[in-house]
């Protein structure tokens, strides 16, 4: 669409730097044509995957006759919401690759199995929304996430996609990209990676060989290299190929603060494909996690303590933004969130007030500041935006087991709409 990326030098030592690449997002550059995204085989394993990820997972199709059918991994969120910790799945067999997502045909689930639907009435839809390539399987094979529906095509509770696509459409033309940072914590036997009976080294004591177990403070482990400080990498090297095979807008990953905790980020994205993107990403990391024995938690503060929490910060600017003399709409936008901070904070995650203390990089969830390169605001307008006079901002609130459509669509709807909807007041599990 031509438009013009502002930023892109300025930004790259930024922790938010895959927000300036020099590519506008995807859904900016042109609509492609479905079989044209999903590399030339429509699913064949990407060059991107490790030959050991591709091996394990190759089947003999070709030698054993098997019809040339496309599998189609159905994917949805259960009666937990959309928090990242309820992924539903489910296969059909497709007689030919489509096009597009409006191709795929509807499909229902038992809901009374996954607390959505009483069992007298059980039936829930599945109406396709957003297709990738399958980066799990071999063959011609995609992933659908899905929208659910009541028998009267109604979204049900859960379904939070609906209503944050009616708050984008029709608004095109701001051009609103999201950039998101999402951190997550991997569990083993019911502790995070790197801490007791493990290998962390105990900083701070005389000798390196003092204590092994318990992590010293933290503060050594941030993008850290080495056995003893880095605690989960082959996790994170797998979940980045399969995402990048699956054609998603994965802008970068680093590890974390927090020993066993990892980060990484999607996006540019335009609008309601920012959510689709990062719902599909964290599918994508509990399938990978699931193969290697490791369960993969959202939860806000999984350790207590001076201990960062997890978050997933967004970073957002419309056209406006981006443009010359952007910043007085960006600071017009904090001071919207800040009249409308209690209704957001309800909304950015379960259990946010123990990450949001006002200590480890985070603002009091009781209050609300914004600020130039300040880490401990709760909306952070990065230094070169306020040099530049235009970019973006950071909302640092949302939690990492925040709803990707609700936060995005109330950062649109409170720093450019009216800020008026009520369309996520009675979302159950928030």
């Amino acid at each position: 669409m031509g438009l013009k990326v502002v930023l892109a030098c300025s930004l790259i030592a930024s922790t938010t730097a895959f927000l300036a690449t020099p590519a506008a997002p995807a859904a900016l550059r042109g609509k492609q044509a479905i079989s044209q995204r999903l590399t030339p085989s429509l699913g064949l394993r990407s060059p991107l995957l490790p030959a050991k990820l591709s091996a394990s997972r190759s089947t003999a199709t070709g030698a054993l006759g098997l019809s040339a059918k496309v599998k189609a991994e159905y994917v949805w969120i259960g009666g937990r919401g959309g928090g990242g910790d309820d992924y539903r799945s489910k296969t059909r067999i497709l007689d030919k690759m489509p096009k597009t997502v409006d191709e795929l045909p509807l499909w229902n689930y038992d809901g009374s199995s996954t607390g959505q639907a009483p069992g007298e009435d059980s039936e829930v839809y599945l109406k396709p929304a957003f297709m990738c390539p399958d980066p799990m399987r071999s063959g011609d094979s995609i992933l659908v996430l899905c929208e659910m529906l009541n028998p009267d095509m109604t979204p049900i509770p859960t379904n939070t996609r609906t209503a944050a696509a009616k708050i984008f459409e029709g608004h095109e033309a701001e051009e609103p990209w999201f950039g998101i940072e999402q951190e997550y914590t991997l569990f083993q036997d019911g502790v995070p990676l790197g801490w007791p009976k493990s290998t962390a080294r105990p900083f701070g004591e005389t000798s390196p060989l003092y204590q092994f177990g318990y992590p010293g403070p933290q503060g050594p482990y941030y993008c850290a290299v080495g056995y003893d400080v880095s605690f989960g990498r082959n996790i994170m090297e797998e979940h980045l190929d399969v995402c990048l095979a699956a054609g998603l807008e994965i802008g970068g990953t680093n590890g974390e603060v927090m020993p066993g905790q990892w980060e990484y980020q999607v996006g540019p994205c335009v609008g309601i494909d920012a959510g689709d993107q990062l719902h599909m990403s964290r599918y994508l990391l509990h399938r990978v996690c699931e193969d290697n024995g490791i369960v993969c938690s959202f939860d806000p503060k999984p350790i207590p303590g001076n201990w960062n929490g997890a978050g997933c910060h967004t970073n957002f600017s419309t056209k406006k933004m981006r443009e010359d003399g952007g910043l007085a709409a960006i600071t017009a936008a904090c001071d919207a969130y800040g009249v409308n901070h209690e209704k957001h904070i309800k909304l950015y995650g379960a259990g946010n007030e123990r990450r949001l203390t006002g200590d480890c990089e985070t603002n009091s969830i009781d209050s609300f500041k914004y600020g130039v390169a300040d880490r401990g605001a709760s909306i952070r307008i990065p230094r070169f935006t306020d040099a530049d006079g235009k970019g973006y901002l950071e909302d640092r609130r949302p939690a990492s087991n925040m709803d990707p459509y609700v936060v995005t669509a109330l950062i649109f709807d409170t720093g450019v709409l009216k800020g008026d909807t009520k369309a996520f007041d009675n979302i159950p599990s928030l």
